[in-house]
């Protein structure tokens, strides 16, 4: 089992690539998780500079995308799954509770009829304790709720090597948790889905979707269970559920909204595709007004 990770400098996401590297077929199998388009804020611009570095890895090395997986509705960044699926092909993967996400904000931007909350802009929904396969390697679903109702983290297991693909529920060591403010989330909840992550092995790795590392640190895709246990300043051994919600309650009252939650969600909730041009050829995105707190 192979993994490769490649930062999105804008939004410091990260999109990993996972490899089973043992498969003697004649193109490696693999999955990609969490592709994000570039996306410009203040000119309304896509672009897929980054996400091409991602593909041409895959073309390089010979690999076969069987699924691009998102382990939850982004709200940082637009994701680039329609994309790569026309680019390399792969099921696109996400968690069945996706559709209380979609309900949800069906309602903040008012969309119309033609938007359906089934998932069916999905090819496969997870739930807890599914199981699937990329070549050899077993890959776990873990619904991890509390940042919103639909996250998924999912864990590939190989051989004697093990890790887990957390999305933003667990961020490194030194920066914490996901916030818990979002129509849906919920901190109790977060702090339960966590403690399922950490009671996997110490040894497992920790791939992250994001890093927002302090001063003097560079980004770094990984961690482990162990590091987590022993110093997430938010949630390492010792810390009680009543402390987490006190301090994640208070924490997310002195955050502001995302950067780009209102065009990430409004995609992402449609697996990644923009809406369809109107009379004029050109497409747009809906902005709620004084919706969002």
């Amino acid at each position: 089992m192979k993994i490769e990770s490649f930062l999105h400098d804008d939004t410091e996401t990260y999109t990993h690539v996972l490899i089973d590297d043992q498969s003697h077929a004649e193109k490696l199998p693999c999955a990609i998780i969490d592709p994000v388009l570039d996306y410009d804020h203040k000119s309304g611009h896509t672009s897929t500079e980054s996400v091409d570095k991602v593909i041409d890895y895959v073309r390089a090395q010979n690999l076969l995308v069987q699924y691009i997986i998102e382990t939850h509705a982004h709200a940082d960044h637009l994701s680039a799954a329609p994309y790569v699926k026309k680019q390399v092909g792969g099921a696109l993967v996400i968690g069945k509770y996706i559709t209380t996400v979609q309900d949800i904000f069906k309602d903040v931007f008012n969309l119309d009829t033609s938007f359906k909350t089934d998932a069916s802009q999905f090819d496969k929904l997870t739930e807890e304790g599914m199981v699937f396969k990329l070549g050899d390697i077993d890959i776990t679903a873990m619904h991890v709720p509390g940042h919103t109702p639909a996250d998924m983290a999912y864990v590939a297991r190989q051989n004697d090597k093990s890790a887990v693909f957390v999305g933003d529920t667990l961020f490194a060591p030194d920066v914490g948790t996901a916030r818990c403010d979002f129509p849906g989330g919920d901190a109790g909840t977060l702090y339960d889905s966590i403690q399922k992550i950490l009671a996997l092995p110490d040894d497992t790795e920790v791939y992250l979707c994001h890093d927002y590392p302090p001063e003097g640190r560079e980004h770094s895709p990984v961690t482990t269970v162990a590091k987590q246990k022993a110093n997430n300043k938010h949630v390492h051994d010792g810390v009680s559920r009543e402390a987490f919600i006190k301090m994640r309650t208070e924490r997310d009252a002195t955050l502001d909204m995302p950067r780009l939650i209102i065009p990430a969600v409004q995609v992402n909730i449609d697996a990644g595709k923009l809406p369809e041009p109107e009379n004029n050829g050109v497409r747009y995105l809906k902005v709620p007004i004084n919706e969002l707190s």
